[in-house]
């Protein structure tokens, strides 16, 4: 007899999904000592990197092409739901105090908004239509770029904030992992780091979880080497917002140059503690209004700036 619950179609839909499968050897993990379930997670871990390895192909022409539209001033968003909106967002807010962007350029959405972060909020997940106005909201453009992010792969905020940004001319990546998913599918780029089962059944906040964080770690990252944002490996757009990031400003200025502390506070204090403009001062001896017009002309790439700046 056919299953009359409205649940049924999904349940089989879940039962289908490589996150959501049941792993009978661990179904008395709870007997087990706490040392060996730890052991047994941090085993589950070690898998994750391989399976990201595995589409850095993908991952690379993605973050390329997020690059060559955020050049041209274009926005990097993430939507999602639950876990995988809350990695969209934590990435997002971190990229001002460690790469100098404004707030503005790289976003989080999650599913019911800001309150989403901490609670559950009923339905939201579920809808396609508050993704689409959610980035109506923000006056999306085609310079812009917007990956859901779902470990499912069939969240219906996440599709459909990639199918309205489609739309919209806007650039679309869909980081799933299960494979042939429907996220990936309805994006340009689609990335799918297939994690296996979980240790608990369907906690995708775990190596699904890993996964999603190891490669928005990638795509902000490097997009941000690929804009200038970096100096070799050095973070030279930090934003020096507390005295530690004063510190390492100062430890930053100080490895790039070789310079004395005291000549490292002196072109500090000309430049109003920007580091960029700092190691330029030092390493070419051009003062600091010369050094932010080079750099202003080299859309603040450094060694495109100590190149104009040599004789």
């Amino acid at each position: 007899m056919t299953s009359t619950s409205p649940f049924h179609e999904l349940r089989t839909e879940l039962e289908s999904l490589t996150t959501e499968a049941f792993r009978p050897e661990l179904s008395e993990i709870d007997r087990l000592p706490t040392l060996e379930i730890a052991r047994l997670m941090n085993a589950e871990d070690t898998a994750v990197p391989a399976a990201v390895a595995e589409r850095l192909p993908q991952i690379a022409a993605a973050i390329d092409a997020v690059a060559e539209r955020m050049a041209r001033g274009g926005r990097l968003i993430y939507a999602g739901a639950g876990t995988a909106g809350r990695l969209g967002v934590l990435d997002a807010s971190e990229c001002p105090p460690t790469f100098n962007t404004e707030p503005s350029q790289v976003v989080g959405l999650i599913a019911g908004g800001p309150e989403a972060m901490v609670t559950s909020i009923e339905g939201a997940e579920d809808s396609r239509e508050l993704a689409a106005k959610a980035l109506d909201a923000l006056g999306l453009t085609p310079d812009d770029t917007v990956v859901g992010i779902s470990a499912s792969g069939r969240t219906p905020y996440a599709i459909g904030a990639v199918e309205h940004a489609r739309e919209r001319g806007a650039l679309t990546i869909g980081l799933a992992c299960n494979a042939d998913s429907a996220l990936a599918a309805a994006a340009e780029h689609g990335i799918e780091i297939v994690t296996g089962p979980e240790l608990l059944t369907g906690s995708t906040r775990l190596k699904a979880g890993t996964a999603q964080k190891l490669v928005l770690n990638m795509l902000s990252t490097i997009t941000m080497i690929r804009l200038g944002k970096t100096y070799g490996n050095l973070m030279v757009d930090v934003r020096a917002s507390n005295d530690k990031l004063r510190a390492r400003s100062r430890r930053i200025v100080a490895l790039a140059t070789g310079a004395a502390d005291e000549e490292i506070e002196r072109a500090l204090a000309a430049t109003d503690g920007e580091v960029k403009n700092a190691i330029l001062t030092l390493l070419s001896g051009v003062d600091a209004p010369t050094a932010a017009h080079l750099l202003e002309e080299s859309a603040g790439h450094l060694r495109a700036a100590l190149e104009r700046a040599k004789p």
